[in-house]
């Protein structure tokens, strides 16, 4: 089932801006390996849910996956061969908002090897080029 917020305030939202970096989320927090976005990028519900079972298809079962973006963005669309006017279209499907840098997906239990594997096939689902990253430990 593909992820949307159980309630929001407002039904419909404004296109806004994906300017800049990510200042937040772009750290490796959970898990040992994860996948940076290297573009900014709406990622749909559906690419997300796609990137999740391809991970869990491959790792069957082993390790544990975190999922670091949440569609929380409605996006609202016409139907086809409608004219001009007549107000703002419904909610088709829900998106995240992606700025470079955001670590979409972790992965945690699994050997770098493994978790690279499993990580290259999510990157495939998704609309932006990526890259494999790992966690930087303190030295200490």
């Amino acid at each position: 089932m593909a992820m949307m917020p159980k309630r929001v305030k407002f039904r419909k939202s404004q296109r806004g801006k994906m300017t800049g970096v990510a200042t937040r989320g772009n750290t490796v927090a959970f898990g040992e390996y994860g996948l940076q976005a290297l573009k900014p990028a709406w990622i749909t519900a559906r690419q997300i849910e796609a990137g999740r079972v391809a991970c869990m298809h491959f790792l069957r079962r082993e390790g544990r996956l975190y999922i670091r973006v949440f569609p929380h963005k409605p996006v609202s669309s016409k139907p086809l061969e409608v004219r001009m006017g007549s107000g703002k279209g419904e909610p088709e499907f829900w998106c995240a908002v992606v700025k470079p840098g955001t670590i979409l997906f972790e992965i945690q239990g699994v050997e770098e090897k493994i978790a690279k594997q499993a990580l290259a096939r999510v990157a495939i689902k998704m609309p932006i080029a990526t890259r494999f990253v790992t966690r930087k430990h303190a030295i200490g």
